[in-house]
């Protein structure tokens, strides 16, 4: 309907054009927008104020002149201007019900588009080190990260889900030291115990796997403990093939999964950080002082330089994240988009600079970052921070358990990214209308219920099967509803565009809402064949537009509850 209200505003322009009312050597375009108050109508336009200053008129006189301009449409109601300008559309009640046979006829399609064009997007999210089990940190990045390739792919892009791996570094020999010191029998209350050792009971179960020689196998290898007390290596591969294995487990539980998995390691192995480095020499951006390599950061908006090798001769954490983002690049990827934490915030200007100095024409602000806030679990109004497993967090797997996967998914992608999120465990395990998933799932199953009952009736609908004379459908509710579903598809483009999946949460929230007044207020089951024929095609509308929005957010659509 927005779409059928902008062509006809294009047409007046056309027209006023054609007559010298507007230049017509200029470009016009009209800005369609849901009004807030229904008493202005179905649709906005503020087009009379932004051209009339090339009208040479008042904006009133101009939005006068559009109006009479207007093609006769029987999608249109009525038109008025209001306040200095704008011109409100009611749109017509027939009208509003023709997105009702056009959701049946696409069913799982509708909203889906392909302004993507196929084109190549990279999507970071998760890359967890793989030093203990995934926190709620990690799943409110796996919740949002797999909802925005969702999302993308629903605009038509060709996304690559990837995962990145910190198997280098002072982490990895913390996590050998840890496992090593459980195998020779020490605790972390131990004074040898190691400084920054990690003391979770998870540690316990790698340290008794790796002494009874058991075989992991993760995504890339498979390690057979040596059972060797004292090879730190051996302890250090398995370890992390034990760890990883475990994280893709928690993954597979909440419904993620990836297309590639990429070591931080094979950065070195490659040469790939030794030629990043040798790159950036050469281009004349480093230089030395007081021991360490510097990289001129501040030369590309950094507030000061940074050092790229340590006295110690070893690299700083950004320099393979600016090689990895290289490899990235020279992959194909004209847009990456990385799904991180906040904690992230102060590598993007360092990324993007050290990019910059390689002088390997990648755009300016490139690659994309969204940054998601920290996640506090409350149980019964308390924050709850320790997991026995863990150690020292809260695991995505005691989410998983507490409350299952669609709530925990949907919680944790249901906020704006960079506000900070309390995810309420005795709210998400609740089945009330407070608790939104629930509502939202239970919309979907009443409509089911209906079709059942239908059925017991001797009345087969298909899920899909629209029938009945939708021009019966006049009362208010039923043209909101239609309204509401008419917004579907402007929302999943705008939620790729803008990199923000909690619209789509608020959208199926108050699309539930309406549906459950609606069906409170007017019987579907009546005498009036007809009448009822409309109201279930309807229904299937709805329920049509819950599952396809559901299953964007990676979230169950049941028939019963």
């Amino acid at each position: 309907m927005k779409e059928t209200v902008s062509e006809l505003l294009q047409s007046a322009l056309a027209a006023l054009q054609s007559e010298g009312t507007l230049p017509a050597d200029q470009a016009f375009t009209p800005q369609v927008g849901n009004t807030k108050d229904k008493s202005h109508g179905d649709y906005a336009c503020n087009i009379a104020l932004m051209a009339a200053k090339a009208a040479g008129c008042p904006p009133r006189k101009l939005a006068e002149a559009l109006v009479a301009a207007l093609p006769e449409s029987s999608a249109v109601e009525k038109v008025e201007i209001a306040g200095p300008g704008f011109i409100n559309f009611f749109m017509s009640t027939a009208s509003a019900f023709g997105i009702v046979n056009t959701i049946l006829g696409e069913a799982e399609q509708f909203g889906r588009n392909n302004s993507g064009k196929g084109e190549k997007v990279q999507v970071e999210f998760v890359s967890a080190n793989p030093t203990g089990p995934l926190h709620v940190g990690h799943g409110r990045g796996a919740a949002i990260g797999d909802c925005l390739c969702r999302l993308l792919e629903a605009n038509g892009y060709d996304v690559t889900r990837e995962f990145y791996y910190n198997d280098a570094g002072a982490q990895i020999n913390n996590l050998a030291l840890s496992v090593q010191s459980r195998v020779k029998g020490l605790t972390p209350e131990d004074e040898s115990w190691p400084e920054d050792g990690y003391r979770g009971d998870y540690i316990v179960d790698v340290a008794n796997a790796y002494m009874a020689g058991e075989t992991v196998i993760a995504d890339d290898r498979e390690v057979t403990a040596k059972a060797d007390p004292d090879d730190q290596d051996a302890i250090r591969d398995f370890a992390v093939a034990y760890l990883r294995r475990e994280q893709d487990l928690d993954l597979k539980a909440f419904g993620v999964q990836f297309d590639v998995y990429f070591l931080e390691s094979s950065l070195y192995e490659d040469g790939k950080v030794e030629a990043t480095v040798e790159r950036l020499k050469a281009n004349g951006y480093t230089y030395e002082q007081d021991g360490a390599m510097w990289l001129k950061t501040t030369e590309f908006g950094d507030d000061k330089d940074r050092v790229m090798r340590k006295k110690d001769g070893g690299y700083t954490y950004f320099l393979p994240d600016v090689a990895y983002h290289l490899d990235k690049w020279q992959r194909g990827f004209t847009t990456v988009i990385n799904e991180q934490g906040a904690d992230h915030h102060s590598t993007v200007t360092r990324v993007r600079a050290g990019l910059q100095a390689l002088k390997a024409d990648i755009p300016q602000g490139w690659p994309d970052y969204v940054l998601h806030q920290m996640v506090m679990v409350t149980r019964s109004g308390q924050e709850v921070k320790i997991s026995k497993r863990a150690g020292s967090y809260v695991t995505v797997r005691d989410l998983i358990d507490e409350v299952g996967r669609d709530a925990t998914r949907f919680f944790l992608a249901a906020r704006r990214v960079d506000s900070q999120l309390t995810f309420d465990i005795d709210l998400a395990r609740s089945q009330t209308n407070e608790n939104p998933v629930y509502y939202i799932q239970y919309a979907h199953a009443r409509i089911c219920s209906v079709l059942r009952k239908l059925a017991a009736e001797g009345v087969q609908r298909g899920m899909t099967e629209c029938v009945g004379d939708l021009s019966l459908l006049t009362l208010d509710e039923e043209k909101e509803l239609a309204n509401q579903l008419a917004k579907y598809p402007e929302l999943i483009a705008n939620s790729a565009t803008q990199r923000e999946p909690h619209h789509l949460t608020h959208y199926l929230r108050e699309l539930a809402g309406q549906f459950h007044t609606y069906y409170n207020a007017h019987k579907v089951l009546i005498e009036d064949t007809a009448l009822r024929d409309a109201r279930v095609s309807l229904y299937l509308a709805v329920r049509q537009v819950i599952a396809n929005g559901l299953d964007l957010l990676g979230v169950s659509a049941p028939e019963e509850m």
